[in-house]
């Protein structure tokens, strides 16, 4: 890839990967609210224990192989409808569902100020790293690259929504968001080499938090 396109690449993933584009990635927080309410997470090292854990075994490293499966298979219908449903079916909770498709949905719909055929070939209904990493493999955006601005988004968006709820302030969100860099690029690494074969949590009270957080009564977030 030319200087050029490398820094038109770099571009993009800045603009996909802000806050500021509207896909409405603020208003989730993966279930960690529900983990704060039962004192799963209480500080900011606990915070970082959570994320790591979902970054290595849960729902962030399903995210990873479906990322790089859709970005290799971008240009085949078939398969990237097939990684859609598949990414869907593996949400563990209705507001796990409701938060991929919403952001998946939005991702798409804001990427099309960026033209490109693959618009055609992705479905109505799919998760968030299908979005993304089909999208980035059409437009020739590095993967591991790709995978490890996602990976950052994710576990930016959950330390704001830490900070929102009182785990740890803006400091020790900063902190932790370093302190968990060599665990992003160690995943990215790693699911380079992955199939959907390697799809698979184990994060069980992530998993029961973001089912609880369905029937929270007071809430800041939607999943």
């Amino acid at each position: 890839m030319g200087e050029g396109l490398a820094t038109q690449a770099l571009l993009r993933l800045m603009a996909w990967m802000s806050p500021a584009f509207p896909i409405g990635g603020f208003a989730y927080s993966g279930g960690l609210e529900r983990a704060v309410h039962d004192r799963l997470v209480a500080d900011a090292t606990g915070l970082q224990g959570w994320i790591a854990t979902l970054l290595r075994h849960g729902a962030l490293w399903n995210d990873a192989v479906l990322f790089y499966h859709t970005w290799r298979s971008h240009e085949s219908e078939a398969d990237l409808r097939e990684a859609a449903d598949l990414g869907l079916a593996l949400a563990g909770s209705a507001e796990r569902y409701l938060e991929t498709l919403s952001l998946g949905r939005a991702f798409v719909g804001a990427a099309r100020a960026w033209p490109s055929t693959v618009f055609e070939r992705l479905p109505d209904d799919l998760p968030f790293p299908v979005a993304v990493g089909s999208v980035a493999g059409a437009q020739a955006v590095p993967a591991e690259d790709a995978m490890a601005a996602y990976l950052h988004a994710a576990v930016s968006q959950m330390i704001s929504a830490a900070i929102r709820l009182g785990v740890c302030g803006q400091s020790e969100g900063v902190a932790v968001l370093a302190a968990l860099e060599e665990e992003i690029v160690a995943v990215a690494s790693r699911a380079a080499s992955t199939t959907l074969d390697d799809l698979g949590t184990s994060c069980i009270q992530a998993e029961i938090a973001s089912l609880r957080h369905e029937t929270q009564h007071s809430r800041l977030f939607r999943s």
